[in-house]
């Protein structure tokens, strides 16, 4: 996919992990430019792409686009000695309507079984996509093969806070 068209919206398929317990499930990201630098432009610098995640994050506060969620790389897991050559960008809602937290995600809690706990617990939908060099400029799509690497992430990681 070209990843440099101007002002197009560019959409790559990306993860889902709905919080009230569904199977997860591969959504449509969309991303739309952001407004470039020129002296970036003229050193052939890749234009940066905002996602929208935003989209599929119930309870999110409206009107806020990307300051009302946060992002987490995944460049390898534990263990591992190098990074992933496509590694994974969790985005996470932070900022809700009515100013509550967020329902607990019953999917990654089941995934984390016994090492769940409340104080780090993942909160509302969360979207996991897939890059290459940089997140902003370098999206690939991701795949429901992805979900084991992810589902190994969450196992032992809980979310920033």
């Amino acid at each position: 996919m070209d990843h440099y068209t101007g002002s197009t919206m560019l959409s790559f398929e990306a993860l889902l992990i709905p919080s009230d317990g569904r199977s997860p499930t591969l959504v449509s990201l969309a991303t739309s430019p952001m407004s470039v630098p020129s002296h970036a432009m003229m050193y052939g610098q890749p234009a940066s792409r905002m996602p929208h995640p935003e989209v599929y994050m119930d309870y999110i506060a409206e009107g806020l686009g990307p300051r009302a969620w946060k992002y987490q790389l995944v460049e390898a897991l534990d263990g591992m000695n190098r990074k992933f050559a496509q590694p994974y960008i969790i985005f996470y809602p932070t900022v809700s309507r009515d100013g509550m937290p967020f329902p607990v995600n019953k999917c990654v809690r089941e995934i984390q079984g016994r090492s769940y706990r409340e104080e780090l617990a993942w909160r509302g939908n969360v979207v996991v996509a897939k890059y290459r060099d940089n997140p902003f400029t370098s999206m690939v799509d991701a795949s429901m093969a992805d979900f084991p690497i992810i589902k190994n992430y969450l196992l032992t990681h809980g979310s920033p806070r």
